[in-house]
Parts: C-alpha cells; sequence; structure tokens
C-alpha cells in the first residue's frame, strides 16, 4: 500500500510538472495579402501565454525594426511579390525560428493600350526570332533553336541579312542587347552567355548566370544590363562584372505575371513580350508593377493575313525601338513581316 501511495505521488508530481512545462506552440501572425505602398503589422504570440523573453523580425533574411513582439513592414521597401517573413524567437534557455510569408500586389490596375498598325517591313520566316535591337539604322537579332540559332544584322527595309554569327550547335539561343560597342546574347538552360565584337560579330567572352533560372530576355539601361528568366523576375545585372545585382518581381493588381520573355528599354519603361501572349507589358523598371497592358490581336490578325503560322510556338516575340525616329517595331517567330505600330490608349 505505502509502495502504491508512493508511485501515485510521483505521478502526480510527473503530471503537475509536465503541465507547468507544455511545449511552445508559437504563431507568427501576418496579412497574406496586401498592396504597395503600404505598411502592415507582424506579429509573434503564444499559443499557452507562456512567456517569451525576446523577438527579432525578418524579411527576406535582412533585420526590421521591432517593438516586443511586433513589427511594423513598409511594402516600398520590401517590394512586389511574395516575401519571406521570419521571426527568431527567445524564450527560457532556447531559441526557435518560426516562418511565414506575405505577397505584395500592385496598387493600381494597368492601363489599356491597342496599337495601330503604321508599316510593315520583310522578315525571314526561318528566323525563331528570341531577341531583337535597333541599332543605328539597323536591326540586330538572335534567333533560337538547337543547331539553328544565329546572331544576326539585319537590313530593316528588306528584311535582307547583312551579317551573320552561328551559335553552337549545343546551345539554344535567346535574347539580346547592344550596350558600349557589345553585343551580350543568353542562352536558354546552359546558364551561360555570350559577349560579342559589335562590328565583327567575333566572340570575345562568356559569362555565367547567378541565381536567375534561365536566359530569355535582354536589354540594358544606362548603367545595367536587364534580364529576365522566364519567371516573374527582373535580374538587373553590374555590365563590367555581369554579376546580378538585384531582382524586382512584376506584378499585376490581381497576379504576377510569369514566362516574361523579350524585352526592351524604352524611355524608362520597360517592354515585355509574355510568352504566347498576344500583347505587351509596360512595367515600371523601379518597381515592378504592370503600368499599361498593349493589346497586339490587331497585329496577329494581319500578320496571319499573308503567312500562315503552322507551329504553336510561332508567337508574338521581339520588341525593338528607333529612339531617334520615336519608332517602336514588333515581330515574331517565324513571322514574315516586322511591324511598326502606334499605340492608342
Amino acid at each position: 500500500m505505502k509502495i502504491y501511495k508512493k508511485l501515485s505521488l510521483v505521478f502526480l508530481i510527473t503530471i503537475v510538472f509536465t503541465s507547468c512545462n507544455s511545449p511552445y506552440k508559437f504563431h507568427l501572425k501576418v496579412a497574406k495579402k496586401t498592396v504597395f505602398n503600404t505598411t502592415l503589422n507582424a506579429s509573434l504570440t503564444e499559443k499557452n501565454n507562456q512567456p517569451i523573453d525576446s523577438v527579432q523580425f525578418f524579411v527576406n533574411g535582412k533585420r526590421i525594426s521591432s517593438n516586443n513582439n511586433t513589427a511594423t513592414i513598409n511594402t516600398l521597401t520590401t517590394g512586389l511579390g511574395k516575401q519571406a517573413l521570419s521571426a527568431l524567437v527567445f524564450y527560457p534557455g532556447k531559441t526557435k525560428k518560426v516562418n511565414s510569408f506575405f505577397e505584395v500586389f500592385a496598387n493600381k490596375a494597368p492601363t489599356k493600350y491597342t496599337s495601330k498598325i503604321i508599316n510593315s517591313f520583310p522578315h525571314d520566316t526561318g528566323a525563331y526570332t528570341q531577341g531583337l535591337e535597333f541599332y543605328n539604322g539597323f536591326l540586330y537579332e538572335t534567333t533560337g533553336r538547337r543547331g539553328k540559332s544565329s546572331l544576326r544584322k539585319v537590313a530593316l527595309q528588306t528584311g535582307k541579312v547583312l551579317q551573320k554569327q552561328d551559335l553552337e550547335s549545343k546551345y539554344f539561343g535567346e535574347g539580346m542587347t547592344i550596350f558600349n560597342n557589345k553585343i551580350y546574347w543568353l542562352t536558354w538552360e546552359s546558364k551561360k552567355g555570350f559577349i560579342y565584337d559589335l562590328k565583327t560579330f567575333t566572340q570575345e567572352g562568356e559569362f555565367a548566370y547567378g541565381a536567375s533560372k534561365e536566359g530569355w530576355g535582354l536589354t540594358h539601361n544606362n548603367t545595367e544590363l536587364i534580364k529576365t528568366d522566364g519567371t516573374n523576375k527582373i535580374w538587373f545585372l553590374d555590365p563590367s562584372t555581369l554579376k546580378e545585382k538585384r531582382n524586382i518581381q512584376v506584378y499585376t493588381n490581381k497576379y504576377p505575371l510569369n514566362n516574361l520573355n523579350e524585352i526592351e528599354y524604352i524611355n524608362g519603361k520597360i517592354y515585355i513580350n509574355k510568352w504566347q501572349q498576344e500583347a505587351i507589358l509596360i512595367v515600371d523598371p523601379n518597381t515592378g508593377i504592370v503600368e499599361s497592358v498593349i493589346d497586339l490581336k490587331n497585329v496577329v490578325k494581319e500578320m496571319k493575313k499573308t503567312h500562315s503560322l503552322k507551329d504553336q510556338d510561332d508567337v508574338l516575340n521581339g520588341i525593338a525601338f528607333d529612339k531617334k525616329n520615336n519608332r517602336l517595331f514588333v515581330t515574331g517567330k517565324h513571322w514574315g513581316k516586322i511591324f511598326e505600330i502606334e499605340l492608342i490608349k
């Protein structure tokens, strides 16, 4: 009987001790969706109201200021898209990291444009157009497909290929841009780009990608190369090192825009072909907000009047801008024409 009482007492003490030291259960609370240029609050609580020594909050790995167990997040700082939120919790004798996320959308709907066809020019139907740029009176174009990828200098009025450099057959050529008398040309899945002399088309070097998944489109501003990788991200590269400095995520007020492809930097904005869409996006390079959408169904319809688009990949792709004469050109893969268009709001 005495042994039974002792065991019962031990069992009771164990229950009391366990109940007083129950496992900590943390909850990191934050609104899952918000819009750009607003603030949102994050808080860390313990389910059973057990004591917490302190909490540190982080957004995308960078610590942000907090007050007790709460923090205020400024979306002007985070930018658009999905953002990682974490809290490092210090409690009696232990620490624990708690993870969550939130998503930032554009704070305005995009303006809608259609287009008017001003002129058309012949284009090689054998060109699987990946990159297009207008420079010093000529079009420069890169084409894709393994064994068929090439870099070209083209006469706009006639469509004649004046100069051509084929890419090694193991590579799938993608977008290009001209910067400081050099041509920078991306490949698709090889995580590698090439550098060519503008005049001779002689290859002078190559560069590796960083965190960007693939090579799709390429353009530049005055100080950076600007790259797409088929996701909703736009990457900015240091032209001297070709290292990725930063990225932005492209969003409307309703959803992210994935499959970003050929791009052109025009008057401070980024114009983007979305893969297999009959439209061009105009994006703010500072925020990633889709400011406008250009509906080009009329251009595709006009193309089909004279040329059969046999392959499902024969889609709108290729944007070039003649800054001197304020002319905007578009074309597509295996298209027989390049169109000069005017935007209509």
